[in-house]
């Protein structure tokens, strides 16, 4: 368990940088709060951040539940998988939203992963 509190660690200083980034995209657009839209620099980096938090409400209870239900280090190479998507998605959509499918398609595959296995080591422990 200890590799699947690392990546969530790691995660979790991901979502943190994410999130700086579109405080400096802010300052850097001119764009006064609480305005979300009028800069489409500003408006990318704020997706990235945005759609990152959308899917760790999902990932990270998911892989914790993968990591006591199926097996831990399976679950941080989940983890690690997810981590290097939205690094992947993240640069992508900064530069050309178009071209995020890729980073998106690694964090969700290891999200359903994640969720699926987990239902499935719950189920086969209750029975």
């Amino acid at each position: 368990m200890d590799l699947v509190a690392l990546v969530t660690a790691l995660i979790l200083i991901e979502y943190f940088v994410l999130t700086g980034m579109v405080g400096k995209a802010r300052v850097s657009s001119g764009l006064a709060a609480p305005a979300t839209s009028g800069d489409e620099v500003f408006e990318r980096y704020f997706r990235v951040q945005q759609n990152t938090l959308e899917q760790l409400v999902w990932f990270l209870p998911s892989m914790w539940l993968f990591a006591q239900y199926v097996h831990a280090e399976s679950a941080a190479g989940l983890g690690a998988a997810f981590f290097i998507g939205r690094i992947l998605y993240a640069r992508a959509y900064y530069a050309e939203p178009g071209r995020r499918t890729a980073g998106f398609l690694i964090g969700f595959l290891a999200a359903v992963i994640a969720s699926l296995g987990a239902l499935i080591g719950i189920v086969m422990r209750l029975t």
